[in-house]
């Protein structure tokens, strides 16, 4: 029997030309700028899950988001795929602060540390920052080698 996805969030806020990120401070993907997420709890939409990953790991609340993408991460001899859905936003509330699993900064689109974060990012990060909406595939050997990937965009009516 398949073992099904593991459901996870990922959110940016952007606002002009710069793009929020937390270096994650502990856990999988410790030491690298990415943005805000977790798992999606029992009983939680995917984009309530995101809503709260936000404000538990930087202090922000969420007032206007969407989803922009889907990703799925199959990492060499781990059973499960991550399942991450993507989100944007531009409208929050509260006041950003560190916490023990993240510190936030504020990154201008032409400095975004890509060799500071997951290898697969700089592949994808394109399409978030032009406002499309796409879905990808990434096959990992450990944390940084991709051994396959499969990335588009999707055609919004």
């Amino acid at each position: 029997m398949a073992i099904p996805n593991k459901l996870l969030t990922l959110v940016f806020i952007r606002e002009d030309n710069r793009i929020l990120l937390g270096m994650k401070k502990r856990g999988f993907g410790a030491n690298w700028w990415n943005g805000f997420g977790g798992k999606v709890e029992a009983g939680e939409t995917i984009a309530q899950g995101a809503k709260r990953e936000m404000e538990e790991e930087c202090g922000l609340i969420l007032k206007q988001f969407e989803e922009v993408g889907r990703l799925d991460f199959e990492f060499v001899g781990e059973p499960q795929i991550l399942e991450v859905h993507i989100f944007l936003g531009d409208k929050y509330e509260g006041q950003l602060q560190e916490t023990e699993e993240m510190r936030p900064k504020w990154f201008a689109l032409d400095a975004i540390p890509f060799n500071n974060m997951w290898p697969d990012d700089p592949l994808w990060f394109p399409l978030l920052l032009r406002g499309s909406k796409f879905r990808g595939y990434f096959k990992f050997e450990g944390h940084n080698k991709i051994l396959e990937h499969h990335l588009e965009e999707i055609e919004t009516k």
